[in-house]
Order: C-alpha cells, then structure tokens, then sequence
C-alpha cells in the first residue's frame, strides 16, 4: 500500500524522509507522493565494466545544472543516453521503498527516465538514465519537476542498502570491487 500525502508530509517534517523539496511539494502535493526535480544532467562516454566481483562505470561529463534562480536550459539531442540527478534527496527508513515514475508530459513527448526503486536505507539524491527517442531534440529547463516518487511500507525485516552508491555518487573513479 502506497503512503498518502498527509502522512508523507509528516514523514518529511519529523523524520527528514525527502530534503529539498519544492514549496508546492511542502504546502500542495498531488496525489500520494511528491514530484521531484532534475538538479545535473550528465553526458555518458567511453566503455563500462559490470562483472560479478567488479564493475567500472563508463565516463560521466556534467552539462548542465540547476541553480537557483537561474534559468538553465538544456537541449537533449535525440537518441542520446544521459545520466540525471535530482535536487531532491530521500532518507529512506528500514521500514519504507520508494518507487518513481516518470511525469507523463515527458513520456508524451518521447523522453524516457529510466528510475526504479530506492531502497530502505538509502540516503542521498536519486541518479537515473533520461533518453530521449525522438528524432528531435527535446529542450529541458534544469529544477523542471520530471519524477513522481511514491512510498510504499516494507511488511517484515528487510536489509538496509549497503551499496556504494550511497549518498547520490553517479559514477566510478575506475574499477572498483562491488560489495
């Protein structure tokens, strides 16, 4: 059963379940859950590695990122596959999973965020892939609200998040042993 905005407001105010949220996610949120926004887009290049011991992730460039009060504008190139981090951060309980989706004005216009579940136990902004299927370029405002995040309880003990992604890091230095 997915948590209602009440209770999610609550969770926010007394347990810091998401910092940096928007004043309309604070006082007006659509829904149950909240929409979180895009903070840095990064341009992928060059190999990556995924073993069962090892993985090293391919190269990331920034290209752009939100700042406040600055309107920041990037154009996603079509068939291009970028990497996303939002403003927002979670700090996800042992007892709480959180699972985003994408807005629909994205998917409507044939870009996709590829996102997924976080984790009891994650702390930290939320990367994902954004791709863009057109032909077309699709122009993207940085701090525009693209994911709607949903928080769901967790029946019975579940493992806290352990993994080396912890605290929204996007890529690795080089080769690294997976824990």
């Amino acid at each position: 059963m997915f948590l209602g905005a009440k209770q999610l407001l609550q969770l926010v105010k007394d347990k810091k379940l998401m910092e940096g949220l928007c004043e309309r996610e604070l006082t007006s949120p659509e829904g149950a859950g909240f929409d979180i926004r895009i903070g840095e887009i990064y341009k992928i290049s060059g190999k990556g590695f995924m073993g069962v011991t090892e993985r090293e992730t391919p190269k990331m460039e920034l290209v752009a990122k939100y700042e406040e009060g600055k309107s920041t504008k990037i154009t996603l190139e079509p068939k291009v596959y970028y990497l996303m981090k939002t403003i927002e951060k979670v700090n996800m309980p042992e007892d709480l999973l959180a699972i985003s989706t994408p807005r629909s004005t994205l998917f409507r216009s044939g870009v996709y965020i590829f996102g997924g579940q976080v984790p009891p136990g994650y702390c930290g902004e939320l990367s994902m892939g954004i791709y863009n299927f057109r032909d077309e370029p699709f122009e993207l405002e940085m701090g525009a609200r693209v994911l709607h995040i949903m928080f769901s309880e967790v029946a019975g003990e579940s493992n806290l998040y352990r993994g080396q992604w912890q605290g929204g890091r996007v890529t690795t230095e080089q080769k690294e042993k997976q824990i």
